[in-house]
């Protein structure tokens, strides 16, 4: 299944935050998406996965248009979406959020998917342990697991590897490479780790003011002389 965006503009408090985004993700590529703070990056993630609506464009998922689906329709579709911030429930343990990800819309799923989506991202903890305990890999697995529990064909992942170190990184992409290629899922990729884009990424597209300036494999779009002076040379040290 593939995930494709067409002049997207979107204005929010009065400011235009996207101008004519078009990108494309097709079964079982990595997309990265990079970009300056304030390029837009999360906002298309919000527009992409239906949490606002664009003022002017299309979303297609697999070549339907889905851009006035709400959120959990598109889920249903086969959309998800991971957050910067790995969230966990404090309160529950690491089963009892399995538990609530299998429930939570019907086909309700047994216990054995749970198993299975751990066993896929490499989560190894015991289904007693309390969700809030876990550290950043390990909620950023057990969300990537509830998720995958549905089987989701387009993944959009917001900063991944916040806060993680570099051997985790490195878990992390293995992940990533292994998901997409086994699922045959589209996955799409904000970053701001270009460590992570440069192993991971089949391409990358550059956000810059809300506008797609550069698109292609990681290695040559970073070289490019717009793509550093809207990025690199702006970039915080």
């Amino acid at each position: 299944m593939s995930l494709a965006c067409e002049d997207i503009h979107i204005r929010l408090g009065g400011r235009p935050i996207l101008e004519g985004v078009t990108l494309s993700a097709a079964a079982g590529e990595i997309l990265g998406v990079v970009g300056p703070n304030g390029a837009g990056k999360t906002t298309l993630f919000e527009v992409l996965s239906g949490r606002l609506a664009p003022d002017r464009g299309r979303i297609l998922l697999n070549g339907r248009d889905v851009t006035s689906l709400k959120l959990h329709a598109r889920a249903r579709q086969g959309l998800a979406r991971t957050y910067q911030s790995p969230v966990v429930p404090d309160a529950l343990t690491v089963g009892e959020v399995f538990r609530s990800a299998r429930q939570a819309y019907p086909p309700y799923l047994t216990r054995f998917h749970a198993e299975w989506a751990a066993e896929a991202v490499g989560l190894d903890v015991l289904p007693s342990a309390m969700a809030g305990s876990l550290e950043a890999l390990n909620r950023r697995k057990l969300l990537l697991a509830c998720l995958l529990m549905r089987r989701p064909r387009v993944m959009l992942l917001d900063e991944p590897a916040a806060g993680l170190i570099n051997a985790e990184i490195d878990e992390l992409d293995a992940i990533i490479r292994r998901l997409a290629r086994e699922m045959d899922m589209a996955v799409l990729l904000v970053e701001h780790r270009l460590e992570l884009l440069s192993a991971t990424a089949d391409r990358v597209v550059v956000l810059d003011l809300g506008r797609l300036i550069a698109e292609g494999p990681p290695e040559a779009t970073f070289d490019d002389p717009r793509v550093r002076a809207a990025y690199f040379e702006t970039a915080s040290p």
